[in-house]
């Protein structure tokens, strides 16, 4: 069953399209760079062309799979505004993906995790994870300034593609794991994991998430 998966969250993101099945089991067709800035001109037209070259029409996909947050506002928006029309007019469900919950999974650790990412302003975005396999259990997420965050007592792994959180996470004597940030190939595989389990939201449902930031301190301050 195919299934396409979008992130815009960043200042670059990817659209995936794989081939699913109902063991779990997912095998990414190909994997598809977005330029950070142009995600409103660019990312229809490669969604049109990923399906085309693999012989797919939209009718054929069986699912999507979408960042949900946290991230830059526009890039957000834009992402689940193309997801919410090709799922309503496909009558498709839909995957909600946190970022955070990609993190804590591409660390390939077991028990409890923090997913640590750069939210700007000096501010971190955390995800408190039960980690099993390949599934995550969300115990919390949130926002806090990073001193606030350093300043805490730190027992879960961190789990963060960001360099700058990483060392000052080991300053502080807290067991850290470095990862690339995911891409839409694991939001594919993530999201096939809620769809088969029946975690999918309709389109109407579909919202993006900010982690403690609301929309109005996102317009004035941006992201």
């Amino acid at each position: 069953m195919p299934i396409l998966a979008v992130d815009t969250s960043g200042k670059h993101g990817s659209v995936a399209l794989a081939r699913c099945g109902p063991d779990h089991a997912c095998q990414v067709l190909e994997l598809v760079a977005l330029s950070g800035g142009t995600f409103s001109a660019e990312l229809v037209p490669q969604i049109a062309a990923l399906l085309t070259r693999h012989g797919f029409i939209k009718e054929d996909v069986s699912a999507f799979a979408v960042v949900s947050g946290p991230g830059s506002f526009t890039g957000l928006r834009i992402g689940l505004a193309v997801i919410k029309a090709l799922a309503e007019v496909l009558e498709k469900p839909i995957a909600a993906v946190s970022l955070l919950e990609a993190l804590a999974c591409a660390g390939e650790s077991r028990g409890r995790v923090t997913a640590a990412l750069e939210a700007g302003r000096n501010e971190v975005f955390l995800g408190e994870y039960e980690v099993d396999g390949a599934i995550a259990h969300l115990i919390r997420e949130h926002l806090l300034h990073r001193d606030e965050w350093l300043g805490s007592a730190g027992e879960a792994k961190i789990i963060t593609p960001d360099q700058v959180l990483a060392e000052g996470a080991r300053a502080k004597g807290w067991r850290v794991v470095e990862v690339e940030r995911p891409r839409s190939d694991a939001i594919a595989r993530l999201g096939w994991r809620k769809i088969a389990g029946g975690e999918g939201v309709s389109p109407e449902a579909l919202e993006a998430s900010y982690i403690g930031r609301s929309e109005a301190d996102l317009f004035v301050k941006g992201n």
